[in-house]
């Protein structure tokens, strides 16, 4: 039985130092912080201006587009990681299918690029 709970014992040290590094990364703003808080840092927006209309105003449609272009081409370049952990073992087959996979990728990418989807005009 001791021999089973000596097994644990890494565990139990990896959980220890990770409360120690959490609380003291929730702590130490407390404690190091600068504390002068001015009239403009205590405003409902710190980004120096006020609320200008309704919550539920339009915004203009480029900032989804270029929002959701980021999230394809980011999640996209994301799968690159794996493959590169895998390289050496996929082969030519997955050598080839990644190059057809960043080709489709460079074409979407030069096709939003003269659609103008990237200019802020």
């Amino acid at each position: 039985m001791a021999e089973v709970l000596s097994s644990y014992i890494p565990i139990v040290i990896f959980i220890a130092i990770c409360l120690i590094i959490g609380l003291a990364l929730m702590v130490a703003p407390f404690a190091l912080a600068f504390k002068a808080p001015d009239a403009e840092k205590l405003s409902a927006y710190e980004c120096g201006f006020n609320a200008f209309d309704d919550a539920r105003m339009k915004f203009d449609i480029r900032f989804y587009l270029v929002a959701i272009l980021f999230i394809i081409f980011d999640l996209e370049v994301a799968f690159l990681f794996p493959w590169a952990v895998s390289f050496g073992t996929i082969g030519w087959f997955g050598f080839w299918s990644m190059m057809v996979f960043l080709g489709v990728l460079t074409i979407g990418f030069i096709y939003e690029w003269k659609k103008g989807a990237l200019e802020w005009e």
